[in-house]
């Protein structure tokens, strides 16, 4: 089924317009030449402009896919979209590294949708830096970085801390200064990714499909800053696929 093609698997919520969420990363691991697996956190009304209604998938079902799957295949790298809380996802993350202790999994933290829906807060430190002290990548953009730390308001620093514990992309949609410009913080250094153009038009759920490519990159074998361009030049693509919100992905 998956001959010459690694497996990725991507746990996040459904976007019934295949924009955000599981749907779309599917289509981002195909372009990628990777096989995707999914797995949904949640289903939810909205449009692109519109969020309606989310219904959580218990975390017990969510469990048992996640160990029905890694019982059975080689999964090589997990993008992890939206959840409800942070004892949520550390029971994700626990039964991935209990599986698969060499998984690379990569954290795309939306606590709250493009049209303002909040999802998930982070008050409890203790359980996110646990969180983070076991995964690869977390993929913040500038305004989901400072609700890690409400007391620092430059979202830089803030970034730059938290890499002592995971590598940090600071998405730079937000970025005030720099707009489209990308920060990857790790212990092996501070990375910029400049946008190839200043022309691009906005798009529901850009920022999962940038954290899929990530994924799918890093599971091809590319090293985390090369995953990172790699994924930059794919995502600028697809925004710049129509002037819709709602995008096209290409070979």
């Amino acid at each position: 089924m998956s001959e010459n093609r690694p497996i990725v698997l991507s746990i996040a919520g459904f976007d019934p317009l295949g924009g955000a969420g599981v749907l779309a990363d599917i289509k981002t691991f195909e372009q990628h030449k990777v096989y995707g697996f999914a797995i949904n956190t949640a289903n939810t009304i909205q449009t692109e402009n519109e969020f309606h209604r989310i219904q959580w998938t218990p975390i017990d079902f969510v469990v048992e896919s996640i160990i029905t799957f890694l019982n059975n295949y080689p999964v090589k790298a997990v993008k992890i979209g939206i959840v409800p809380s942070l004892g949520y996802l550390n029971e994700i993350i626990i039964f991935l590294k209990k599986h698969s202790p060499t998984i690379k999994i990569i954290w795309d933290p939306i606590l709250k949708s493009t049209t303002e829906f909040d999802f998930l807060t982070l008050s409890n430190q203790q359980i996110l830096i646990d969180i983070l002290n076991q995964i690869d990548l977390i993929t913040p953009n500038f305004n989901e970085i400072r609700q890690f730390n409400l007391e620092e308001k430059n979202a830089d620093t803030i970034a730059n801390s938290y890499s002592h514990y995971c590598s940090v992309l600071l998405k730079g949609g937000h970025n005030p200064n720099e707009i489209g410009v990308d920060y990857l913080y790790s212990q092996n250094g501070i990375y910029r990714y400049s946008p190839k153009t200043d022309n691009c038009h906005e798009k529901h759920g850009s920022g999962c499909v940038l954290s899929s490519a990530i994924t799918a990159n890093l599971a091809l074998g590319q090293n985390l800053k090369t995953a990172c361009e790699n994924a930059k030049i794919y995502t600028e693509n697809y925004l710049l696929s129509n002037s819709t919100k709602l995008g096209f992905h290409y070979v």
